[in-house]
């Protein structure tokens, strides 16, 4: 006869007895149990005693977590976590160095559970700390586990940031200025900074009053990836909490290695920050890890983001500045200058006319009402402005080439540019926050100080040539403007590290290989219209639903690792949820490390029967989507969370790694409750295996068999000592 669910058997240790054997019942309360177990080893003062999970991480069974404790477990008996953080906070004043290192390197480890932070922080630990920072007396690695304390407490977010005084934050970035500081000090004092910045709009502008890129970029010359990631986060974090204003170019700063980071649209233009990063960090010799790979994204967003105000400002017809970059844009074509006096004004218009129909624009007349559509609005001026100055001799063969054919052939310069830029920001996302779950960067836009710019100049050169190719009229623009979508995209998948390779790949993609590429495309997904092909189709649909259904099921009892993400930065913490084989329980858990396959069940501490589920929510509905920082506010982060609803208000929350992840956990809870699977990746699933299994039908008709196994693969010569006679 099983034993009833609520009792569990474990073993609990205490130091210097032999481990005893127990059964506990999760019925009584948590108090008892404790009590039962200290009178066993004559222990009095029951109360000032705990549990803890045997582990790395010795946190502490509460009646929260209690449901944990699973058969088999090794717990620990030790004093409380009030009594601990009392002996702790008394500890850590010690007028013994030595002591005072054992006890700071207690905290930092204890102060990982949530149970004994808020007993430490209600007896005012967090300002201890803060006073034994401010002081200066701690160095080395008295110092490096007192910040180590002193982020573990507060990643819980049980204090607010606004708590910390200046000379807090002053002593914090002094250490981050110093050119010789301890790795681990430097890391936690990065870390921090960038905390308080993220956290805090009034903790910003006091950060952001302390460093300066001068001081910042020795970390990022040095050969610490960690060192390096936590440096590019704070300029990260400074860059997104920056007011709009800030973020704007200041032509009048001079001093760049000494200007507030504050200033972050200038300083990011400037060829040394980016040379640095590129050198020390993009081309360094050691890979780049995820986090990295993550904070070069985020810095690449935020970067192209600057672009945002001048792609949402129309253009003023009445501003004669802005009208002069036109007249600068004929005057480059055509090699004219502008003789207000020569000729009449009825003369002088038919020839801006005549020569603004040559460049391209929409409006002969009066091109600046082509600039008043937003996006991209004066960012394409801007662009074909700088094509013009900076690549004066494709911008004029462009310009008299497309001038000289017949008017249905012609390549309009002006709305191909406008276009362009539109579809340029579209792609590269300008204006949208960064995700939390990408690292998608593009080495090639650290290459240059202008690499929107230089962007645009190849890719208006490209336009022109599959115009060319597709022998295209002005009735084919958006055919073409989708061709040179395709081209592009397809040449950034490549990840090329600079632009000249960027240029390359757009050579090996003409328009006559974007067709192959296509045709093989459809041939792949030839789907057959014929009537007897649909009714098959529509008979064996179900048979393949049920197909996806059990994959996905399968997938969830294979399990997913999650990433947690804190308020802070993304932290290395995860997760794992998996499914029981009997398709009955959700089993999940916290992890130290990305696994390296599949978790078993019983490493993880939690479980949620599948009866119990009430309804899987997506989106912005999740609870975990609500009131969110500035930074998980944006569409990619929403797409991939979702929420399982138990009980009346309990939810488990995920945010999955990628889209693929999303729909296989998606469809495969939904298929759980019985609902149907609506991802996109059901529908693409099912148009493949059905396509696939169409075809083995019709070959079946044909009498062509199929082999069940594939065939062998040809062996290798026992010699390759031969030679082709050419006689």
């Amino acid at each position: 006869m099983p034993p009833p669910a609520d009792i569990v058997k474990v073993a609990i240790e205490w130091p210097g007895a032999f481990p005893k054997l127990m059964e506990i019942d999760q019925k009584k309360p948590l108090s008892a149990i404790i009590k039962e177990v200290c009178e066993g080893w004559s222990l009095g003062n029951h109360e000032n005693f705990a549990l803890q999970i045997a582990d790395a991480t010795n946190f502490y069974i509460t009646e929260k977590n209690r449901n944990d404790i699973k058969n088999g477990s090794i717990l620990r008996l030790t004093t409380s976590p009030y009594q601990t953080a009392v002996q702790l906070h008394e500890r850590i004043q010690s007028s013994s160095m030595d002591a005072k290192l054992e006890a700071l390197k207690d905290l930092a480890n204890a102060s990982r559970d949530i149970t004994f932070a808020q007993e430490f922080i209600n007896l005012d630990g967090i300002s201890l700390l803060t006073q034994m920072v401010e002081s200066g007396t701690d160095f080395g690695d008295l110092l490096s586990f007192t910040l180590t304390a002193f982020v573990e407490l507060m990643d819980h977010g049980i204090v607010s940031w606004d708590t910390f005084s200046v000379a807090f934050i002053k002593k914090i970035a002094s250490y981050v200025n110093k050119s010789a500081m301890d790795t681990a000090v430097l890391q936690r004092s990065l870390a921090i900074l960038e905390s308080m910045v993220l956290n805090s709009q009034d903790l910003y502008h006091k950060v952001a009053q302390e460093i300066t890129i001068g001081q910042l970029i020795p970390h990022l010359q040095g050969t610490d990836q960690d060192i390096q990631t936590y440096t590019i986060a704070v300029i990260n974090a400074l860059f997104l909490k920056a007011p709009e204003e800030k973020r704007q170019c200041d032509e009048h700063i001079v001093d760049i290695l000494n200007c507030p980071l504050t200033e972050m649209a200038h300083i990011l233009a400037q060829k040394q920050l980016r040379s640095i990063i590129l050198s020390n960090v993009i081309r360094s010799p050691t890979p780049i890890n995820d986090e990295m790979a993550h904070q070069l994204y985020v810095l690449q967003v935020l970067t192209f983001n600057l672009l945002e105000d001048r792609m949402m400002t129309k253009m003023d017809p009445q501003d004669q500045a802005q009208r002069d970059i036109i007249f600068e844009l004929r005057r480059i074509a055509f090699d004219v200058e502008c003789e207000p006096n020569s000729g009449s004004i009825e003369k002088r218009k038919s020839m801006y006319t005549r020569d603004y129909k040559k460049l391209g624009f929409i409006n002969h007349v009066n091109p600046a009402v082509d600039f008043t559509q937003i996006p991209p609005g004066m960012l394409a001026l801007d662009n074909m402005l700088y094509f013009a100055r900076h690549h004066q001799d494709a911008y004029i063969r462009i310009v008299l080439e497309n001038s000289s054919r017949e008017d249905k052939h012609e390549c309009p310069f002006g709305r191909s540019s406008i276009e362009l830029t539109k579809m340029l920001c579209e792609i590269l996302k300008v204006g949208e926050l960064p995700s939390e779950n990408c690292h998608d960067f593009h080495p090639m836009f650290f290459t240059h100080d202008r690499s929107f710019e230089e962007f645009f100049c190849i890719c208006i050169q490209l336009l022109n040539k599959t115009w060319k190719e597709m022998r295209a009229t002005s009735e084919d623009f958006n055919k073409v403007m989708q061709v040179v979508r395709e081209q592009i995209m397809r040449a950034l998948t490549l990840k090329p590290n600079s632009l000249d390779q960027f240029k390359s790949r757009l050579q090996n993609l003409s328009y006559t290989e974007i067709l192959k590429i296509r045709q093989s495309e459809r041939m792949n997904q030839e789907d057959f219209q014929s009537r007897p092909i649909l009714e098959l189709r529509e008979k064996i649909q179900p048979e393949i639903m049920e197909l996806i259904k059990q994959q996905r099921l399968n997938r969830l009892c294979e399990g997913t690792c999650f990433r947690k993400i804190s308020s802070r930065r993304r932290q290395d913490k995860f997760w794992y949820c998996r499914l029981s084989p009997n398709h009955k329980v959700l089993h999940y858990g916290d992890l130290e490390e990305s696994p390296q396959g599949e978790v078993p069940h019983d490493s993880l501490q939690d479980k949620l029967p599948v009866a119990d589920i009430k309804a899987v929510i997506t989106g912005k509905d999740c609870p975990h989507m609500k009131e969110k920082g500035a930074l998980k506010q944006n569409k990619e982060v929403l797409e991939l969370a979702f929420s399982v609803l138990y009980e009346s208000d309990e939810y488990l929350n995920f945010i999955a790694p990628d889209k693929h992840e999303y729909c296989v956990w998606t469809d495969g809870l939904n298929a759980l409750l019985g609902k149907e699977m609506t991802s996109d990746y059901t529908k693409s699933d099912m148009d493949t295996l059905l396509s696939m299994e169409m075809k083995l039908r019709l070959l079946d008709l044909e009498n062509i068999q199929i082999p069940e196994a594939p065939p062998p693969i040809p062996k290798e010569p026992s010699n390759y000592d031969f030679v082709y006679d050419c006689n």
